[in-house]
């Protein structure tokens, strides 16, 4: 047996459907795009973490202590403000905001700001932390680039 006839969609309906169709496609691929280029939340965390416990080591060599136990904990970053440029003849990201944070054993959570640069990974697919050291030559920016830890692994 086959099937009852089928009533033919009116043209001004058809049109509607393929536009709410192109419309939505543009809006995905725009947004997989502006995704694709940010960071992660686990790799802001990851940076901010190892940011502090750099800071916390250096401090530490400068004044001749034993440096802290164990990592930071970094929890709630909100990104203020996001700018491309340039880190060592890569692509880089300024990021700067918020983010609470607390030593190990240390009930204490502080809220702080950040300034954090993180550079681009070569095949795109990665970050790396990307630290401002002066200029040696007086016009360029030099930087010393931190690979993030893999999970697992410790600063």
């Amino acid at each position: 047996m086959l099937p009852g006839p089928t009533t033919l969609v009116p043209p001004l309906q058809a049109l509607r459907r393929v536009v709410a169709l192109l419309l939505s496609l543009v809006l995905s691929f725009s947004l997989s795009a502006c995704g694709g280029g940010q960071p992660s939340q686990k790799v802001l965390l990851s940076a901010l973490s190892l940011q502090i416990d750099l800071t916390q080591r250096s401090i530490a060599d400068a004044l001749q202590l034993t440096s802290a136990d164990g990592k930071p904990q970094v929890s709630r970053v909100r990104v203020e403000s996001q700018q491309a440029m340039a880190i060592g003849g890569s692509k880089g990201l300024h990021l700067t905001g918020r983010f609470d944070w607390r030593l190990p054993g240390d009930p204490i959570r502080v809220d702080s700001a950040f300034d954090l640069y993180l550079q681009r990974g070569e095949r795109g697919q990665s970050w790396r932390l990307a630290r401002p050291t002066g200029s040696s030559n007086g016009t360029t920016q030099d930087w010393l680039i931190d690979p993030l830890p893999l999970k697992g692994e410790s600063a």
